[in-house]
């Protein structure tokens, strides 16, 4: 099980020490809160602004960081699932310039009583003082421990006042194929789509994501806005989001339409349940290498203090 304890996590300890120490010498102006891109910052307007280098100010730690080392930043930015960009891990990096994450509007609808459209600027200005560090194990194509910035999700879905109604959140990507060159190809149905039930919405441990390391998410990481459900398989944690609608009834989510004998609508990390094709009882941390030893899958992927009172009574086995 993962021990989560609430660290001190300044920036200098988040980004490699060698590389802090270059980057002090040149931030010259700091930002009142999270920072915006240089490009795309507001001139006044009171909203967070960022230095040239996208360094996000004023984070906290956040109280659900794990201890375990951090993967590489070269890592977690080079080894990516996100299809938009292209199915070779290696792509999204390489195609991350096409995408343009400013200016950017997120769409909230559905059942609500309070519909509406915040362009990605405002959510960071809102959020300037509630942004964390959250230190957070994730399973996509592997294993890694990421440093994310971000604020729980429930915090924004909140302002839209969700209705009785609301029983799920669904949540959809940017369709762009010029911005998002792998959706020329169909490999997948466009645009990507996901869901949660809505307590796993609203769970504090659902964050929206703005940054890791200590800075702006970068594009290939899902920018500007992306969900983070670090108890779930990585393709549940859907990029670069422009809607959000809460549902009554359970929302389309693009694999487990596609195929879902092989993933499920929750995709619960649960070493129980083996995908069709491979076990689940085991992982590489990225990084380690083909030969490294595999380590045990955990249930909920270790954060089942935080999370299994979700699923109680429920057949893992079935909804999986």
């Amino acid at each position: 099980m993962l021990i989560k304890k609430p660290h001190e996590i300044p920036p200098s300890e988040i980004t490699p020490r060698h590389i802090w120490e270059r980057r002090r010498d040149f931030l010259k102006v700091s930002a009142a809160g999270l920072g915006l891109a240089a490009t795309a910052a507001f001139t006044g307007t009171g909203l967070a602004r960022a230095s040239a280098t996208g360094i996000i100010e004023h984070i906290q730690p956040s109280p659900y960081s794990t201890d375990e080392p951090l993967t590489s930043l070269e890592d977690i930015t080079s080894y990516n699932n996100f299809y938009e960009l292209g199915t070779d891990k290696s792509d999204p990096k390489a195609n991350a310039k096409f995408l343009r994450p400013r200016p950017w509007t997120l769409k909230v609808d559905g059942e609500c009583a309070a519909p509406g459209e915040i362009g990605v600027e405002d959510i960071l200005a809102l959020y300037t003082q509630e942004e964390r560090i959250y230190r957070l194990r994730c399973v996509e194509a592997w294993a890694m421990v990421v440093p994310w910035v971000g604020f729980p999700l429930g915090d924004l879905l909140k302002r839209f006042e969700p209705t009785a109604n609301a029983k799920y959140v669904a949540f959809e990507t940017l369709f762009d194929p010029e911005q998002m060159p792998g959706q020329r190809r169909k490999v997948l149905e466009w645009p990507y789509r996901e869901g949660l039930r809505m307590d796993e919405a609203m769970h504090p441990l659902t964050i929206l994501s703005t940054g890791l390391y200590g800075e702006l998410l970068p594009n290939q990481n899902g920018a500007p806005l992306r969900l983070v459900v670090p108890w779930k398989y990585g393709f549940k944690s859907i990029k670069s989001i422009v809607r959000i609608s809460f549902t009554e009834t359970e929302p389309h989510a693009t694999w487990n339409r596609m195929q879902p004998n092989e993933y499920g609508f929750y995709a619960n990390v649960n070493p129980e349940v083996n995908h069709p094709r491979w076990s689940q009882r085991s992982h590489r941390m990225i990084g380690d290498g083909w030969l490294a030893k595999k380590h045990p899958t955990l249930l909920f992927n270790g954060y089942a203090d935080q999370v299994a009172h979700l699923y109680a009574g429920m057949d893992l086995n079935r909804f999986f």
